[in-house]
């Protein structure tokens, strides 16, 4: 055979091969996409202190284990002790002071019945100087002035009872009702709470990692200084729109880890996002923005999806958040979900050599 007649095989068979592959391509593409855009994400609780304070002790290790309520590290106890202190030496004023105001309330009664008896005794003493004036055998002068006593002694008599009702007004209800008590109560009771914040415990279970904070460092309330990794792990795949237009919630999955080169674990679809960032519009009062290329082409926007493993669930939860995997769907079924496990059975393959 000539050599052009060799070249133009060998033409036309790069042809055949090209055509193939490029509507392979855009069938996979379809029908059995695969993105190496995917990893392991675990959620992630930041652990942070309640109160201000300087860190005394820290009781756990970079990578160690943690439970749910475990003692984390501890912050220094003094001021919030000294808080404590004060707010019982301020329960205990209250109570004294309450005790002072049923004392003066009971000398301020007893003033109202020495007023009223000194009424009754001018009373009397008023209604016999009219008798004796109407005889004229007393000054009109004398009449006035027994007059203006017992006058005034009604006065007194309305000020005594004035006088008891604001110290009973100061006083409050009786009994653990008195708003002075429930007040230093609860503030006790704040101070309380406050020291027992400098106790830090895990309110998740998980693993702490990148672990920095060390005795000394002072601890702001809200500010986090320690993370965990919770197990509940969670694979996240980023597609292109077009390729999960036949791709549907529930779907199989097949998901080559970097970790585990050669073996493919299967999987599910769990949700697919309702939209990314760049879509998210905010109520601030700008303009639009149009986005301006001049590209003839644009980038694909890739779309997240949510996988989990079925045939070894608990191995998600092993895997450490931000591992690397790639993912192949099976949208379709017959020949095309057996392509597709070939497909992915080639990539993890691959994996051994990078």
């Amino acid at each position: 055979m000539a050599p052009d007649q060799i070249f133009k095989r060998w033409v036309h068979v790069a042809l055949v091969v090209f055509a193939i592959s490029f509507v392979y391509f855009l069938y996979a593409d379809l029908w059995m996409p695969v993105s190496t855009q995917s990893r392991v994400l675990h959620p992630v609780a930041n652990i942070s202190a309640k109160v201000n304070g300087q860190v005394n002790k820290v009781y756990i290790n970079n990578n160690q284990s943690i439970q749910q309520g475990q003692l984390l590290f501890s912050l220094d106890k003094e001021p919030y002790k000294i808080a404590v202190d004060k707010a019982k030496l301020a329960l205990e004023s209250v109570a004294q002071t309450n005790h002072q105001l049923d004392a003066a309330i009971i000398a301020a009664q007893a003033m109202v019945k020495v007023s009223e008896a000194n009424v009754d005794e001018l009373k009397i003493e008023v209604e016999r100087v009219e008798r004796l004036i109407k005889s004229n055998m007393v000054s009109r002068q004398l009449y006035d002035k027994t007059m203006s006593n017992y006058q005034s002694a009604l006065a007194q008599v309305e000020a005594s009872k004035a006088d008891v009702l604001k110290l009973k007004t100061q006083r409050g209800d009786a009994g653990s009702d008195n708003l002075l008590l429930r007040q230093a109560r609860n503030n006790l009771q704040n101070a309380e709470l406050q020291l027992s914040y400098t106790d830090v415990r895990s309110e998740v279970s998980g693993r702490i990692t990148n672990l920095q904070l060390q005795p000394g460092k002072y601890a702001q309330a809200g500010t986090p200084v320690a993370a965990i990794v919770l197990k509940q792990g969670d694979i996240v795949a980023d597609f292109r729109e077009k390729s999960l237009s036949n791709v549907k919630i529930g779907n199989k999955a097949s998901i080559i880890f970097d970790a585990f080169p050669g073996q493919v674990f299967d999987g599910k679809i769990i949700a697919i996002d309702a939209g990314i960032k760049d879509g998210q519009l905010n109520a601030d009062g700008s303009l639009a923005d149009p986005v301006n290329s001049d590209r003839w082409v644009r980038d694909a926007q890739y779309m997240r999806t949510h996988i989990t493993i079925t045939d070894k669930p608990a191995l998600l939860d092993m895997m450490p958040s931000g591992a690397r995997a790639t993912v192949q769907l099976h949208p379709g079924e017959g020949l095309t979900h057996w392509l597709g496990n070939v497909q992915a059975y080639i990539i993890s393959i691959i994996h051994y050599v990078y």
